[in-house]
């Protein structure tokens, strides 16, 4: 099935909000909406999508900002995980709590909702065909903080090592543009990026700052 993706970088923080979808119902998630709702909206009017989910990498302010706007102009549902249920201050009616591993129709799309925490307790990756959205998971030669409130640098690296399991092709998306390239394959990340390059989670741990709970 063929694939509507568009990336666009809003705010101060360089974050990437994106818009995933259907091209045969016209039907679009967009992901992680934050500051200037406006241009999300345009963008998807200007392609002729009609957003109708909301999804969500992690509730970090700068990735759930835009939510309540969002809701007034469409009648989309959220999708987040049950543990960043609290995060989001919109009606708890607007919004579908999942956990582990789920899949989401956008129209005849089918999205798989991987559950990487780490970042966050409840941070989720959607793998969709051949493309990744990894949000503060995984970044182009980096990855997520684990240092601040929720963050947990052993289940980061756990989560880590399940994407390094994924497909050499697969192409991802992180949440922020912090290199000179917007997406990258997974395989060549594997080979570049120091920290799915860790020989083990001991190293992780000192790469990251991070101390061993378990």
């Amino acid at each position: 099935m063929k694939l509507y993706l568009k990336q666009l970088e809003l705010g101060p923080l360089q974050n990437f909000v994106y818009l995933i979808g259907c091209p045969e119902t016209r039907e679009t998630a967009v992901v992680d909406p934050g500051w200037d709702v406006p241009a999300i909206l345009d963008a998807a009017a200007q392609d002729e999508m009609r957003i109708t989910k909301v999804l969500i990498t992690h509730t970090h302010f700068d990735h759930i900002n835009g939510v309540p706007e969002i809701l007034k102009a469409t009648d989309a549902q959220v999708i987040v995980h049950k543990k960043e249920l609290g995060a989001i201050p919109v009606e708890e009616s607007s919004l579908q709590r999942l956990e582990g591993q789920a899949e989401v129709s956008v129209g005849r799309l089918k999205l798989l909702l991987l559950h990487t925490p780490g970042h966050t307790p409840g941070s989720f990756c959607f793998s969709v065909a051949d493309r990744l959205i990894t949000g503060d998971t995984l970044f182009i030669g980096g990855c997520g903080r684990c240092d601040l409130p929720g963050g947990d640098a052993e289940l980061l690296y756990k989560s880590l090592s399940r994407l390094k399991m994924l497909d050499d092709r697969l192409i991802f998306y992180p949440g922020h543009n912090y290199a000179p390239e917007s997406s990258a394959p997974v395989g060549k990340e594997k080979k570049r990026n120091p920290f799915l390059m860790a020989p083990s989670e001991e190293e992780f741990l000192n790469m990251v700052g991070g101390v061993k709970k378990r």
